[in-house]
């Protein structure tokens, strides 16, 4: 039997943005897993405060050039690489003109508001990613999203992309983490996430206006397992999928690695 396949869908990962809980796992977990014998491939938005340059990203043309519509418009999708000089892993980015190349931050612009279209720029990072992989002809065995910017994923792995090959058998585990976002998505924001079948009638118990709650429980609800990622975890969240009754994986504080492949290899069984 070859080995397990862990995609990992990040909102952020050490060195390219400042350290945090979150990007500081982002860079060391893919890392620590292919340690123990898994393979690995690992994604982010690229961000507008990325530079380019200096991290030495470039452009694959054959992954480049597809549009993906959103709120009836085009989005071109651009996909560069670069590797972690730390760790030799390679990260593939997920670029657009309009969603991060023309912003000079994340997800707050440079006085600190939110942008209003982060429900959006989560869309489409979700699908460029996928879409990516299915181009890649990997199929992953599990994929584990970090960060509430990847949390439109488990939802169009289970629904848009339930018969496709590449995910047909993929296990979805879903990362919690302190870092959340103060204002909602607006209330485009579930119209924009109809796609394929994931329909307007898979939405319809969560409110109109998503905030930070609704976009966890819609990961969760998606999701094979959860993993309480770090410290002052919202404890909303963590409740709601106890009760749910999905594997939930408490802190294991920073010696992780073997937790998280233990799970990896009990949801994938």
């Amino acid at each position: 039997m070859g080995k397990k396949k862990v995609l990992y869908v990040n909102q952020e990962i050490v060195p390219y943005v400042p350290e945090s809980e979150m990007s500081i796992m982002g860079g060391e977990l893919p890392n620590k897993i292919q340690e123990k014998g898994f393979e690995i491939r690992t994604f982010m938005p690229k961000w507008g405060n990325i530079n380019e340059r200096r991290r030495q990203l470039h452009e694959v043309a054959r992954l480049s050039g597809m549009n993906l519509i959103i709120d009836e418009t085009d989005h071109p999708l651009i996909i560069k690489v670069a590797s972690i000089p730390s760790s030799h892993i390679q990260v593939y980015f997920i670029d657009n003109e309009d969603y991060f190349i023309s912003r000079q931050a994340m997800t707050e612009d440079e006085n600190n508001a939110e942008y209003p279209d982060n429900g959006e720029r989560a869309i489409f990072f979700a699908r460029g990613v996928l879409e990516t992989v299915k181009k890649l002809r990997w199929t992953p065995d599990v994929i584990h999203c970090l960060g509430w910017m990847a949390s439109v994923v488990p939802l169009y792995v289970k629904t848009a992309y339930h018969d496709d090959p590449s995910f047909a058998n993929a296990k979805v585990v879903t990362s919690l983490f302190h870092n959340q976002f103060k204002s909602s998505l607006g209330t485009n924001f579930k119209r924009c996430l109809e796609f394929r079948d994931a329909k307007a009638d898979l939405l319809a118990s969560y409110a109109e206006d998503f905030d930070f709650l609704e976009l966890g429980k819609l990961a969760i609800d998606y999701s094979d397992a959860v993993v309480e990622a770090g410290k002052d975890v919202n404890a909303d969240l963590l409740n709601y999928a106890s009760n749910k009754g999905c594997p939930l994986l408490r802190y294991p504080g920073d010696d992780y690695a073997q937790a998280y492949a233990d799970l990896y290899n009990e949801i994938s069984k």
